[in-house]
């Protein structure tokens, strides 16, 4: 079988790069380990209840995105309010612009720290950076907190570069504010969010995926870049001219043949997180006091929780609701116990804040998925430069939080996914 183009992975970034290179003229063959497309972007259906593979709202705003992703399917409109759970009190997100909803004596401490926080001079960590801009109590308290079961290590474990334009950063006056009383502005990054009406967050990838050839359920088990030849695990294998990868690197480089010592080991130093889906359906409604909400309390597992029928009421069956919960693992964290386990755990754990009885559930699932997050280690750069370059020797482009190797949002890999379409047609005109 022969294809001039072939893409790896059909997740958001992959279909993007599959469209515009048939917008381009070339036709593409898309290989895709799972039954359906979607990757981190897709979402499926338990008895009527539909979740998405982790929590997923649109928050883009650039132009052309929009035109491809909401613009071509029908969406509802919401405000980007969440809450926060953190020992018993409920407040609004972010916390450090709705410090009223906090017992006095924290205000107080996280005011007094504020004032006493260091200069922002060189910060060589996260945890500096935090410290920097919201003093030692509070980074400790909240963000270190988080930080510890969201990206699974100490703050200053991570390098600081990925924060900046992620996290609101309010001044004094800000602070004291929110203190005092309540805020009624949503301070986040965008003032709207975005949600398809029906299917879940993967309706938003249906355009792009129409017209598609993509292979599913298709394992790589060998690259041979000289011959350009790809090697599936059913024995058949795949010809090819150009190659796009938005597949993680170190899965790449483990099936491309001869990779050179430097890349390989560069790839052992790149960091993920994984997580477990926690996806329960109940037979009640409105379960969730918010669209999403996080949990900073250390031993409740999940960091983050969303709710489907926030999203959209054709979610879930009439008078129904649901949660999914996140739980994140990586080598620093890893998975202790069985999924079944980590599951029940988690419902008792739940059952401690309230939101619903046990009799209210009507079914849970748990699913788990290796690659997450990129985290921002120390080595990310050095090693993802010497990846790229070994990939660009070997002539195969990239793309996605994956190829791309950075902590990229719905939009983001869209984008990189029509670059690196871009690039390919452009290196097929100079030719």
């Amino acid at each position: 079988m022969f294809f001039d183009v072939v893409i790896l992975g059909a997740g958001i970034a992959g279909l993007s790069a599959a469209y515009h290179l048939r917008e381009g003229g070339v036709n593409p063959l898309i290989i895709e380990k799972d039954s359906k497309y979607g990757g981190l972007c897709g979402s499926f259906d338990i008895d009527g209840f539909i979740f998405d593979t982790f929590a997923h709202i649109s928050f883009d705003n650039d132009p052309y995105t929009y035109s491809m992703i909401e613009g071509r399917t029908e969406h509802l409109i919401h405000e980007p309010e969440a809450l926060n759970y953190c020992d018993g009190n409920w407040v609004r997100n972010p916390v450090q612009n709705n410090l009223v909803g906090l017992p006095v004596h924290e205000r107080i401490e996280i005011i007094k720290s504020y004032l006493e926080r260091p200069g922002v001079t060189q910060v060589n960590n996260y945890a500096e950076w935090l410290d920097s801009h919201f003093g030692s109590y509070f980074s400790q308290r909240y963000p270190g907190r988080y930080t510890r079961k969201y990206w699974t290590v100490d703050a200053d474990r991570l390098e600081p570069g990925w924060i900046e334009g992620r996290m609101t950063t309010p001044d004094l006056d800000e602070m004291l504010r929110s203190a005092m009383v309540e805020n009624k502005e949503i301070s986040h990054y965008s003032k709207e969010a975005r949600y398809p009406i029906r299917g879940g967050f993967a309706a938003y990838l249906e355009p792009l995926a129409k017209g598609a050839d993509i292979l599913y359920n298709a394992c790589i088990t060998e690259i041979d870049v000289a011959n350009k030849i790809i090697k599936l695990s059913n024995g058949r294998s795949v010809e090819y001219n150009e190659l796009i990868s938005t597949i993680p690197l170190p899965e790449l480089l483990d099936v491309i043949k001869d990779v050179p010592h430097e890349a390989a080991s560069s790839a052992d130093e790149l960091d993920h997180t994984s997580a477990a889906m926690i996806s329960i359906g109940f037979n009640r409604p409105k379960v969730s006091p918010r669209l999403w909400f996080y949990i900073y309390d250390e031993d409740i597992y999940p960091s983050r929780i969303y709710a489907p029928d926030w999203k959209s009421p054709n979610n879930v069956p009439d008078g129904c609701s649901a949660i999914q919960a996140e739980v994140d693992f990586s080598r620093y964290k890893p998975l202790a116990g069985s999924l079944d386990d980590i599951k029940e755990t988690v419902i008792e754990q739940l059952l401690r804040l309230k939101l619903f009885n046990r009799s209210d559930i009507l079914f849970s699932d748990i699913r788990y998925r290796e690659y997450v997050n990129v985290m921002f280690t120390p080595p990310i750069y050095s090693a993802r430069e010497r990846i790229h370059a070994y990939l660009d020797d070997i002539g195969i482009l990239y793309a996605g939080r994956w190829g791309m190797w950075d902590y990229l949002w719905v939009g983001q890999s869209f984008r990189s996914g029509k670059d690196a379409a871009d690039r390919l047609l452009i290196r097929k005109v100079n030719e």
